[in-house]
């Protein structure tokens, strides 16, 4: 199979005979690429979903296999469109392979070949003026299960607390799915923790099922006491050219061993993050939301030793080197008030 064959976007009315049998590694050979499936529901508006816009967060796959084996046979409480995102990567377990942009850094428009199948897709969900967008994703490090917004309108937060009280809203990168689909509906993000985990496939699963019940989405603001709301300010990247390591003098950044243990802990400045272990890396690089450089106004380095410069929440921090080198190191968020 050549994987450098160029996508194309497989539309269908119906399910394929025997995909709900597939784990999310076969789909690709049934499938051959992306593809978008609309089934008809009692409530006409439909539910978007993407899944597999990177190939090796699997519980979105999961979760959805398993709603659509209860409702074989029998009509959805409400139509359902699905978009399966990048099913080449997801045969390698990747998240995207070397030769194909991020699924979900292409969905502002450009030339691409993946970027004009994603503009497809939303000129098709725009045509059937969809209830709500929702997109599932995995992390690597540890997290709390949680739910992102890119809008700060009550619904899109009511959409989010149904998932979980822990919602972070962010317009960075730009790219992504729900920020191209909130400007047709409600849409989110929904992050279930890592891959494999069974109360990930459970928790998404019954958010799922609730959507498909809504008939409607509140538009009056979440109560307080039912949000805790943080804004991503900022991006951590390691340079490609930095070697990384974790708990060891290896490397040029040496990241101290259970730094993902930091996630969505408030953090006081002064906390160590690890040591710059190389004479050519002088400060680490977080990029705000406007993309300019403020790894000194969050970070402090003395004596080759990084730690935080003020209260800072991390989130997504990871262990894994690919995603740190494909994607980020972090995030950081600041607690808003709603």
């Amino acid at each position: 199979m050549n994987h450098h064959t160029p996508p194309t976007l497989n539309i269908l009315q119906q399910l394929p005979l025997g995909l709900l049998e597939l784990e999310a590694t076969q789909v690709h050979t049934l499938l051959g690429g992306p593809t978008l499936i609309h089934l008809p529901g009692e409530r006409e508006a439909p539910l978007f979903v993407s899944v597999l816009l990177h190939g090796n967060e699997t519980t979105g796959w999961e979760a959805m296999r398993a709603l659509l084996q209860q409702y074989q046979g029998q009509k959805l409480p409400r139509a359902l469109s699905l978009l399966i995102g990048n099913t080449s990567a997801a045969a390698e377990g990747a998240r995207h392979l070397p030769n194909q942009p991020d699924y979900n850094r292409i969905w502002s428009g450009g030339k691409g070949i993946e970027q004009q199948m994603m503009q497809t897709v939303i000129q098709q969900m725009e045509a059937l003026h969809p209830f709500a967008s929702i997109d599932l994703h995995n992390n690597t490090g540890r997290n709390p299960h949680y739910g992102c917004v890119n809008q700060l309108e009550p619904s899109y937060l009511q959409l989010a607390t149904l998932f979980s009280r822990t919602v972070v809203y962010f317009t960075q990168p730009s790219e992504v799915q729900s920020i191209a689909m909130s400007k047709i509906c409600p849409a989110i993000t929904v992050e279930c923790g890592r891959p494999g985990e069974p109360h990930g496939v459970a928790h998404a699963l019954e958010f799922l099922q609730s959507c498909l019940h809504l008939s409607e989405i509140p538009t009056h603001p979440v109560a307080d006491h039912d949000i805790d709301l943080f804004h991503t300010v900022a991006t951590v990247k390691v340079p490609s050219t930095i070697e990384v390591g974790f708990g060891s003098n290896k490397g040029d950044l040496c990241l101290i061993k259970d730094l993902d243990r930091l996630n969505f802990q408030e953090i006081p400045a002064g906390t160590l993050f690890g040591k710059l272990c190389s004479d050519h890396l002088k400060h680490i690089e977080v990029w705000s939301e406007s993309g300019k450089d403020m790894g000194d106004h969050f970070f402090n380095v003395e004596s080759g030793t990084l730690r935080t410069r003020k209260t800072v929440m991390p989130s997504m921090l990871t262990r894994d080197i690919e995603v740190i080198r494909q994607d980020c190191l972090c995030y950081l968020m600041e607690r808003l008030s709603y």
